[in-house]
């Protein structure tokens, strides 16, 4: 009787905790359902705009949502995490933002009229939010989190990059997902030394900066991103302050928000830890970290080969233990020994100094054929980049969405990056264009944008491939770009160049505040891997021309931004001395092996024979020569030779076409007067008019039956003409397109008002 008893217990106990269960999944999931007026809003100024976030009526399955709205723009965001962490010691955070057609009153203009792929707009964006968020998740969590930014409406004024990072950190805030925020973003211009908070496009264009902060509610930098027309210093510490400052009432509107609506937090266990034997493991990391004759290559291994002693060890005392946990707790300990390095002795692996450049060369002129190029070696990052000039249509067009926000329809200068495996001495799949590679290249190219001048006559493709990498590729491929634009010719109004500046921190555990840091010039990559920050920057000698900062902690205060902007600003100067060595001003004139222009002039009844059929005529020069022809407007057009032999080459097939017999005539012929009236002679009908002869010297013009009579005429011969009469005709000049002479019988009809003239007499 006692086990039946016992039974029901567990029975009943079983439905009381699912009872319980239930009536909290209700509480927190359903809500949204049983109350239709279930949702918050709330509205905060910032700059001369209002920003709205609001929760609880769109996407109710996710585990957060929220929208916000600034202008007419509006972004839905969407956070999701799995309830059990995946079988990775690392965050696997995923953003995707999408610009669809449809909210800019677009339809998408490929073949299948609908989105496809990512384009570049979206992935720089995606990559921008994802490193305002990844700081803030607790260090230990590692469930699958997605982030969805899904864009309703653009108005054309507000940007929806800051609105997503918004979006996001409220969709965080009210969702039950771990996540130490709430963070703000704002963007910050500079329009004639005034800093300007969140700026509309219109003032955009006349801002020397755009910058992108992003900052938690103890005025903490978690993000920045901006590119700028040589910035001074202190007018981006200024920008910086401002943006900080200005985010602190979109961070407060969130926790009002998160407090309407939020969702108590899960609960999760970090990966257990594993004891090792510390001190015979310090001692052989220390040896390793402390010997300076190492490089990146023979570093790893002798690190990796006492990674794999370890976990052998560890194999025989814990059997049932994951290989991965241990490594886990190994690579916390290397880290710990390379940051009491830093911060006991300020002893960097390399032997260098904290403030300290790597060893840098330069050359230029690598290979006669190509038009440009450099070899920027910084240590053991070397980077080799190739300049190619090629004709205004080669420009690259963005799409009608990314034209909305991004305000340029083509780019006449553009840098691709690549990085193959084999750089840091790893087999892979070469060619594929990644995220990293999409975000290191926008980054060096908004570094060099600034002093490329806007007015060149050609489109400028600048090629960055890194041939070794041990950190700072990116500012590298700045350095390197800067040489190969100035061995091209191209009229750089300053050498630029890049620097990675990086953050080693001991914080106080129980409040979490930095209790003492140290700041690294030119970071290697393990200084990447194992700091606290990468911050690069890139400028001329007069200011910054872009920056680009992650941090790895849930924020920094101010005063560690601004000494890495110093100190990052001097160390880019240092390395423009170096670079000014090898070259420090523009080639004049591009090579003997560049490409030429010239602008010729055709008049408008020479078009039709220059552009043949078609175009054929056009088509044929350039497969002959390699010419190609951009109409400037109705009589110029500009020719862009890959070198002058071609040139000259098209310069003969181009005389050959509109050099003949009619073309001697024509030059030889009156010229006629707009609205006078002729007399001609019919030479010959046609089943669609007369052709007319004006001038012994002119060719034949054709007179339209709809221009013969006011009456409606089906053939010439209705009104009895016949050839060698003579015939009056008023002149309306030549055709704007076809070049062809426009004359008409029927306008004369009415009374005569100009004076008759017959070219083939003398005139009385």
């Amino acid at each position: 009787m006692a086990a039946p008893m016992r039974f029901c217990r567990r029975c009943q106990e079983w439905l009381f905790r699912t009872t319980l269960r239930a009536q909290n999944y209700r509480s927190n999931h359903l809500g949204p359902w049983r109350d239709k007026d279930y949702g918050c809003e709330v509205e905060i100024n910032v700059g001369d705009g209002r920003l709205q976030l609001s929760s609880g009526k769109l996407a109710r399955f996710a585990d957060g949502a929220a929208v916000a709205q600034l202008g007419d723009t509006a972004v839905l965001v969407t956070a999701v995490s799995k309830p059990r962490p995946s079988p990775v010691s690392f965050l696997p955070l995923t953003v995707d933002f999408r610009q669809k057609a449809a909210a800019a009153g677009r339809i998408p203009t490929n073949f299948f009229r609908r989105e496809l792929g990512p384009t570049e707009t979206e992935i720089l964006t995606s990559r921008m939010i994802d490193r305002s968020l990844r700081p803030l998740f607790p260090s230990g969590y590692y469930s699958d989190t997605q982030m969805v930014c899904n864009v309703l409406a653009m108005d054309g004024v507000n940007d929806p990059d800051i609105v997503s990072i918004n979006a996001a950190s409220a969709a965080l805030s009210v969702s039950d997902i771990p996540w130490d925020g709430p963070v703000g973003a704002v963007r910050v211009g500079l329009v004639d030394k005034e800093v300007i908070v969140n700026p509309t496009r219109r003032q955009m264009q006349h801002s020397t900066l755009d910058l992108i902060v992003t900052a938690t509610r103890k005025s903490k930098v978690v993000m920045l991103e901006g590119v700028g027309e040589a910035v001074f210093l202190h007018d981006l510490e200024r920008a910086v302050s401002a943006g900080v400052k200005e985010v602190q009432s979109i961070v407060q509107s969130i926790m009002q928000l998160q407090l309407e609506l939020g969702r108590e937090k899960r609960t999760f266990e970090p990966l257990p830890t594993v004891e090792v034997e510390v001190a015979d493991v310090m001692r052989r990391i220390r040896e390793v970290l402390y010997d300076d004759h190492h490089d990146k290559i023979s570093r790893d291994v002798a690190i990796q080969q006492i990674k794999a002693d370890v976990i052998e060890k560890l194999k025989e005392s814990f059997p049932a233990c994951d290989p991965g946990l241990m490594a886990d707790c190994f690579n916390g300990l290397a880290k710990e020994i390379f940051r009491s390095l830093i911060l006991d002795e300020e002893r960097r692996c390399d032997g260098r100094g904290l403030k300290q450049l790597r060893d840098i060369t330069c050359k230029v002129d690598l290979f006669k054929p190509l038009h440009g190029s450099a070899l920027f070696q910084r240590g053991q990052t070397q980077v080799l980049c190739t300049v190619t000039y090629d004709s205004p249509e080669a420009a690259a067009r963005l799409d009608p969405v990314s034209l909305l926000t991004g305000g340029i329809k083509e780019k006449n200068f553009m840098l691709h990056y690549e990085f193959p495996p084999y750089a840091t001495n790893e087999t892979g799949r070469p060619g594929a264009v990644g995220r990293r590679e999409f975000g290191h290249g926008a980054l060096a190219e908004k570094g060099l944008r600034a002093v490329v001048p806007s007015d060149c006559p050609f489109t400028i493709r600048l090629t960055s491939e890194v041939l070794e990498s041990n950190g700072s590729s990116s500012m590298a491929s700045v350095c390197g770009g800067s040489l190969a634009l100035m061995d091209a010719g191209v009229k750089v109004t300053a050498p630029a160049a890049g620097v990675a500046v990086g953050l080693v921190t001991r914080t106080d555990r129980s409040t979490d505040e930095i209790t003492e840091y140290k700041v690294l010039t030119d970071l290697l990559g393990i200084e990447d891997y194992m700091g606290d920050m990468d911050f690069k920057m890139a400028g001329t000698r007069a200011g910054v021309t872009a920056l680009q900062v992650d941090f790895k902690l849930p924020g920094v205060p101010l005063e560690i931004v601004n000494k890495a902007l110093e100190q990052g600003f001097a160390a880019k100067n240092d390395i423009l001395d170096i670079m000014d060595q090898t070259i420090s001003k523009p080639r004049e004139g591009v090579k003997a092996c560049g490409p030429v222009i010239e602008t010729l002039e055709i008049k408008p009844q020479d078009r039709s024979k220059f552009f043949g059929v078609g175009g054929r005529n056009l088509r044929k020069l350039r497969s002959e020569t390699g010419v190609t022809v951009t109409p400037l407007d109705d009589t110029s057009f500009q020719l862009f030779a890959p070198n002058a032999e071609a040139l000259d080459e098209a310069r003969e097939m181009i005389e050959e076409l509109l050099a003949d017999d009619v073309s001697m005539q024509l030059k030889q012929a009156p010229e006629l007067e707009f609205g006078a009236i002729y007399v001609g002679k019919i030479v010959e009908i046609r089943e669609v008019g007369v052709m007319v002869e004006l001038h012994a010297k002119l060719p034949p013009v054709l007179l339209h039956n709809s221009q013969l009579d006011q009456r409606k005429v089906q053939h010439p011969s209705a009104l009895g003409l016949e050839v060698g009469q003579e015939i009056t005709v008023k002149y309306f000049g030549r055709d704007p397109v076809s070049g062809r002479m426009r004359i008409s019988r029927k306008v004369l009809q009415a009374p005569a008002t100009s004076v008759i003239r017959n070219l083939g007499s003398t005139p009385s």
